[in-house]
């Protein structure tokens, strides 16, 4: 009886264990969108510039070409369009978690200048208004103009200031789908992953300009009067040698021979030219060895940040006295000791609680196709996702080899029957031109004979 009792109480527990791992599994997924049949009940279309004919459509489509016809995305849909969308999701933050957010993005319709980015949102958000000038905490992926611009934004919001990274990170251009991941982890570090490969990483303290820097070099410092930083010297026991300054510069050419025409009478005493001593070496200078007090180059020390505005912290008491008495904002007092008294802050990674997930790009050209948009807190989750996807890369990569086909032998039979209508076109001018020679000299030919039968 007590060994029943005992084998279900440990199943009791198992299932115990199980629903707390699947708990855990999906609680690490806080927000997929694969744009399966029911996209439409989660995302909403802005109707931001719609009244000024300037916003465009997304189109629920895989692409022309695709490693998986069925895997379809949404695609920018017009050319010369604002595009705006955007989902709300569980509201979520990321204090002491990573924050994992992935997506793909094909430019299939060789992208001249326009964005390809996703933004964060915090707060609410009128999404039937969400548009270039709502504000966001996170805007993450590519932006092309051109030959020359290939930047990967990553801009983060802190205390309602927008942060671009200070690294110049590149996207890619090509034709084919790309995954951008960005990791944002409690210590304040960051990923930043292009198709599961790192593509850059660091700091929130070190690669935006969000807070002041942790150290900053001491302007009062000076090179100490004793700072040797000659690293060689002049040996004080070379001695010049005996006779050195009596060495010619140049000497008689032994080998010169005087003419055989030469008049010493007329020519005056024959002189062999000079040419440069081999034995002169120059002005003599001591020999250079190492400096034995040799210290290195002077550099100006680093030294703790001590606040940027210490300077007016009288002033800020005063604004404190004035706040407290009239607006009683903990924000604003919150405010002026950070900026007064420069502090590390802890949560310099937490952004404002995320709430939407939204999509708004400009674009010359409409044609890129969105999907498999990712919020989680497991970078490996993440890493499943593209393996899945790309599991079917060598497919789509061959479905747009053939597109590239059809499309090179259309432009050129299109080149062909040009080139064939312009030789027609200049056959029929040159026949019209020789026609009107024909008639010219006809015309002419009778206007002479006239002239000729008036003289007579």
């Amino acid at each position: 009886m007590a060994e029943n009792a005992l084998v279900g109480l440990n199943k009791f527990v198992l299932f115990l264990f199980c629903l707390l791992l699947v708990q855990v599994s999906v609680s690490e997924i806080i927000f997929e969108e694969r744009f399966d049949d029911g996209w439409r009940s989660r995302w909403v279309k802005s109707d931001w510039k719609s009244s000024e004919g300037k916003a465009g459509s997304f189109k629920h489509t895989a692409g022309k070409w695709a490693g998986d016809p069925d895997d379809k995305g949404i695609q920018t849909s017009s050319d010369a369009k604002h595009f705006a969308i955007s989902a709300k999701i569980p509201e979520f933050s990321n204090k002491n978690r990573t924050l994992v957010l992935q997506y793909s993005v094909k430019f299939e319709q060789e992208i001249e200048c326009g964005g390809g980015y996703i933004k964060l949102l915090s707060g609410f958000v009128n999404q039937k208004k969400f548009g270039g000038d709502t504000p966001y905490s996170l805007m993450f992926g590519p932006d092309l103009c051109g030959t020359d611009t290939k930047k990967l934004h990553v801009i983060l919001s802190y205390h309602g200031q927008n942060y671009p990274i200070k690294k110049d990170l590149q996207c890619e251009n090509d034709r084919l789908t790309h995954f951008y991941t960005f990791i944002l982890r409690p210590d304040a570090s960051y990923s930043v992953l292009v198709d599961n490969r790192e593509r850059d990483s660091g700091s929130m303290y070190t690669d935006w300009d969000i807070l002041p820097p942790r150290k900053i070099k001491d302007v009062k410092a000076k090179k100490p009067a004793d700072w040797d930083d000659r690293e060689y010297i002049e040996d004080p026991n070379d001695v010049k040698p005996e006779g050195y300054d009596s060495i010619p510069r140049e000497i008689p050419d032994p080998n010169a021979k005087e003419p055989e025409n030469w008049d010493e009478e007329e020519d005056g005493k024959w002189k062999p030219p000079k040419i440069p001593n081999p034995a002169y070496k120059g002005p003599w200078k001591r020999k250079k060895i190492k400096n034995p007090n040799y210290k290195g180059k002077w550099k100006t020390p680093w030294i703790d940040n001590p606040g940027m505005f210490k300077c007016i912290s009288r002033f800020f008491v005063i604004i404190e006295y004035i706040l407290q008495i009239f607006l009683h904002t903990k924000e604003c007092l919150n405010f002026i000791f950070r900026i007064s008294e420069f502090e590390d802050d802890p949560d310099l990674y937490v952004l404002k609680p995320i709430k939407y997930v939204g999509i708004e790009v400009w674009q010359v050209k409409g044609g890129s196709v969105f999907d498999n948009v990712l919020i989680c807190e497991d970078p490996d989750y993440a890493k499943q996702v593209v393996e899945e996807v790309f599991a079917n890369r060598e497919i789509e990569k061959e479905g747009f080899e053939e597109a590239e086909k059809v499309r090179k032998a259309k432009e050129e039979e299109e080149a062909q029957r040009a080139r064939e209508e312009g030789e027609r076109r200049r056959r029929e001018r040159g026949h019209d031109r020789r026609y009107r020679d024909r008639y010219r000299d006809r015309y002419r030919h009778r206007h002479d004979y006239g002239d000729y039968h008036d003289e007579l």
